[in-house]
């Protein structure tokens, strides 16, 4: 079994904190979530991370106006700068200092970025093996110091909260919480002064030009709108006024008069002159300036908008809520949601795949239940019928239903087609439930409490409670059926792991022994084999069928990792570390996948109890156990420096109080906040083996040996010609020659080469083929399938594409939809023809096989048919010649063979 499993992708999170961005046409969307950054594509429905992480939560994000670099930023300022379409990472860079604003020029050629009160202007770096450099004029090639500061700018004396560029790239705006705009050219203009835009009464928000760069805009935290035109001093003689009299002045003022809200967000869209708010009540408004008309009022949220996005067509809006995890992508002129997405804004208590390998259930400590879609990475579903933390779910081996149980006392039965609660379980007591388990037929569900040692079972097509397996002497803390039906495995805090044979007579439990508390049991999918996890790390493996301890190996070295702030020992004494709460195996059986609470997940061969692959869930200093060692000098006389509050000052103290109480106003100022700490509560393999998935504090973590970028491999610098296929062609390259011809897009060309490869030759083209081609070269079959009389070869291509590519097009399905309709289409028709051939035949052969033995063939020529039967019933025609020979003209006989 292949072991080589890498980070795929993160779900279970769409939004944390930070600035939205879309891409230059406008149909992707960027979103920060943690240290990562997620792109989800809103026409194609599809999401996708990106593989490098940053060692803080992501702050700002940027991506350059021709779409090849996006730069991110974390919270302590430090920069990567990667090529998106590749999605690997080119340079590193520290700005020193927390990030406020981020932004290109829409020339490409810099970028301004905001350090508290300071800005920044950078000049942007080249892409390596490019042939124009995007920032460079010399272009291509790497760097040594590819980060080149150009300008700094300080006169703001407060935080710079925003910067937006002129169309030109000349000048651009800044605004900030000193209650003013500030208007700076890049390179000294002659006669240009940096200008001073001052006149609101709270920090300003932002600041933006016209589409003429006539008018700016400014907008401040009170909802006050004001506009800026280049005018004379409106005391000054219309007809007597000095160039020297004219500077920027207020033009307009407008106001939004939103009683206990303030303004969060805005964005400006300046080709349509459309202006988007959002306010800390989760209203957002639609303006059209400059007339200040109202277009659109509307409550998506019930707590902060934190960001808003304009593409560039102007018609879809995106806003992100840090508080719920929310985001939004509206179409304000259809009304319509393009994207509705939130995901789990509480920690992760389980998970479980499928049974089709398709769909992956979270739950967690929000009560909520969601199902995702592995090939898309988006929510398909959520239920929210459980009124308390959720923390164990199963699937059904046979049907669609999924089972959760829930801290409310309930047990729930979910219908997954028509996605709706069909059955809920109960106990005669009060008691929260933390266990789960069901029996392959589907027919009876289990469940433990660490309040009560008993084990609750239910049936599931009446909902009656059917018995309580009592036996243990402490709570519950696992369950699992064996696959074949037989035994019902839970593991207890009694130090001791049962076998119930639940559809017996007499209802024995047989006891396995342990040397500590057990946490976790795992069935092995043969049903002869159990994994058992316990309190002093140990992972023991027990035969079922025996009863006996087979093999155990010690993880505590392999999971210990990760010092919290508050920890007074090391990494390597903590305790709480030391163990595995979740074990599961792989489906041949052969490996075992373990994590616990810190941020490894160890994968371990069953059978020599070797440490295959260890996995670090996260890097993020943002949260709490990701370092090893902590910093002495971070160590002050009042404690540990990230567990005290030294965040902002009085004046925005009302940002930063605790306002989670229905109808709090004023806060708890003396609630401190702390680090959410790095765990895995939860993993599970695919039913394919190919991928599993991790429940973790930063999200759902898939790892998958199909990871990482479908490659072209003439996406570099190659000269691809018609001519240069021919060539390809003609020495026998024959892959090299078809991917040429796709790139080229040649319909001729491709047909050429199609038809030009030998049959021998085909499955091992069709094998190398990259991934990017399977869709054309699909569609190329079926087409020359419906096209060409080439049956045999259309035929070979077709099995050999379905026979090594069928795993792709059954796990991208949607994607794959409609030309392997059309590849259905053509081999019915195909069938279809060749049947009624062969049934024309068949009726051919029964009619000559009626007729009499001599017949007349031509003028006078005489044919005998001689019925030849062999051993094994095969019939054939033999014709013979008894008048007629090879000169004589007029005559005609028709050969018909029979296989």
């Amino acid at each position: 079994m292949k072991t080589d499993y890498k980070f795929s992708n993160l779900l279970g999170s769409v939004y944390r904190r930070g600035n939205l961005v879309y891409t230059a046409d406008g149909t992707c969307l960027l979103s920060p979530i943690g240290n990562r950054v997620t792109v989800f594509d809103l026409i194609n429905n599809k999401s996708h991370t990106l593989p490098f992480a940053h060692r803080l939560n992501v702050a700002r994000i940027a991506l350059h106006p021709k779409g090849q670099l996006l730069l991110t930023i974390d919270e302590a300022g430090q920069a990567i700068l990667s090529h998106f379409q590749r999605r690997i990472v080119l340079y590193r860079f520290s700005l020193k200092a927390a990030v406020s604003a981020l932004k290109f020029s829409p020339s490409g050629t810099h970028f301004a970025v905001a350090l508290g009160r300071k800005i920044e202007v950078w000049k942007t770096p080249s892409t390596p093996g490019s042939t124009e450099g995007i920032g460079d004029d010399e272009g291509g090639g790497l760097e040594f110091a590819p980060f080149v500061r150009y300008r700094q700018y300080v006169s703001h004396h407060d935080t710079v909260q925003n910067i937006e560029w002129s169309s030109d790239s000349r000048f651009f705006l800044s605004a900030s919480k000193d209650l003013t705009a500030r208007i700076w050219s890049l390179d000294p203009e002659e006669g240009f002064t940096p200008t001073i835009l001052a006149g609101h009464r709270t920090a300003v928000y932002a600041a933006w030009f016209s589409h003429d760069q006539e008018t700016i805009y400014t907008i401040s935290k009170d909802g006050a709108l004001f506009r800026w035109q280049y005018l004379p001093s409106p005391d000054a003689d219309s007809e007597m006024v000095a160039e020297e009299d004219e500077r920027w002045r207020i033009s307009d003022r407008q106001y939004f008069f939103q009683d206990q809200a303030h303004l969060t967000t805005a964005a400006f869209h300046a080709q349509s002159n459309l202006l988007v708010t959002g306010f800390s009540n989760g209203l957002f408004m639609l303006h059209e300036l400059p007339e200040f008309s109202e277009i659109h009022k509307l409550s998506i949220y019930a707590s902060n908008i934190d960001t808003v996005s304009i593409n560039k067509s102007g018609e879809w809006l995106a806003f992100g809520s840090s508080a719920l995890g929310q985001l939004l992508v509206w179409e304000w002129q259809s009304e319509s949601y393009i994207l509705k997405q939130q995901g789990h804004f509480d920690s992760l208590n389980a998970l479980t795949y499928s049974p089709s390998g398709d769909r992956v259930i979270t739950c967690a400590d929000d009560g909520k239940v969601k199902v995702w879609d592995t090939a898309s990475g988006f929510c398909v579903v959520t239920f929210t019928e459980h009124t308390s933390g959720v923390t164990a779910c199963e699937f059904a081996r046979r049907g669609n239903v999924l089972f959760t149980a829930s801290l409310d006392g309930s047990v729930r039965a979910f219908d997954l087609i028509r996605y709706r609660c069909f059955r809920t379980f109960t106990a005669p007591k009060r008691l929260s439930f933390s266990s789960i388990a069901v029996d392959p037929a589907g027919e009876v569900v289990a469940a433990g409490s660490l309040d009560d040692f008993d084990i609750h079972i239910w049936s599931v097509q009446t909902g009656q409670l059917l018995d309580q397996l009592s036996g243990h002497e402490g709570p519950v803390s696992s369950l699992a059926f064996a696959p074949n039906g037989g035994t019902l495995i839970s593991g207890s805090w009694d130090r001791t792991v049962r076998l119930w044979s639940v559809f017996a007579r007499t209802q024995t439990s047989e006891p396995l022994q342990l040397q500590a508390d057990v946490l976790c049991v795992s069935v092995r999918p043969d049903s002869k084999q159990i994994a058992v996890s316990t309190l002093d790390g140990q992972l023991t493996f027990w035969s079922l069928s025996e009863g006996t301890q087979e093999a155990g190996l010690d993880g505590r070295r392999d999971v210990s990792g990760g010092r919290k702030v508050s920890d007074r020992r090391t990494a390597a004494n903590v305790a709480g570390t030391k163990s595995f709460n979740t074990v599961t195996y792989s489906a041949d059986g052969s490996v075992v996948l373990a994590g616990g609470n810190s941020k490894y997940i160890c994968l371990y061969a069953v059978e020599t109890g070797v440490l295959l692959q260890k996995y670090t869930v996260s890097v993020n200093l943002s949260l709490d156990g990701t370092q090893e060692f902590l910093n002495s000098r971070l160590l002050t006389e009042a404690g540990p420096r990230a567990l005290l509050d030294e965040t902002g000052e009085a004046s925005d103290l009302e940002d930063r109080l605790d306002k989670s109480l229905p109808g709090s106003k004023r806060g708890d100022a003396a609630q401190r906040k702390t680090a959410p700490a790095v765990r895995v509560p939860s993993v599970a393999f695919s039913p394919t083996g190919r991928s599993f998935c991790a429940a973790s504090t930063e999200g759902l973590l898939i790892y998958s040996v199909d990871a990482g970028v479908r490659f072209d491999p003439f996406d570099l610098d190659v000269e691809v010609t018609p001519e240069s296929t021919l060539k390809a062609l003609g020495r026998g390259e024959w892959l090299r020659a078809v991917v040429m011809a796709f790139r080229l897009n040649h319909a001729k060309l491709v047909t050429r080469v199609y038809r030009s490869i030998p049959a021998a030759d085909i499955s091992l083209v069709v094998k190398e083929l990259p991934e990017v081609y399977l869709e054309r070269m699909l569609r190329h079959v079926a087409k020359e399938a419906d096209t060409s009389p080439h049956l045999e070869l259309n035929l070979l291509w077709l099995e050999s594409l379905l026979r090594l590519h069928g795993r792709v097009l059954k796990e991208r399905q949607g994607e794959f939809a409609e030309v392997v309709r059309m590849v259905q289409r053509a081999v019915a028709r195909l069938q279809g023809e060749v049947m009624k051939v062969a049934e024309g035949n068949r009726h051919a052969v029964d009619y000559l096989l009626g007729q009499p033995r001599t017949r007349s063939v031509g003028n006078g020529s005489r044919v005998r048919l001689k019925l030849l039967s062999d051993g094994a019933g095969d019939v054939g025609a033999k014709e013979e010649d008894e008048s007629m020979d090879n000169g004589e003209e007029g005559a005609e006989a028709e050969w018909i063979g029979l296989d």
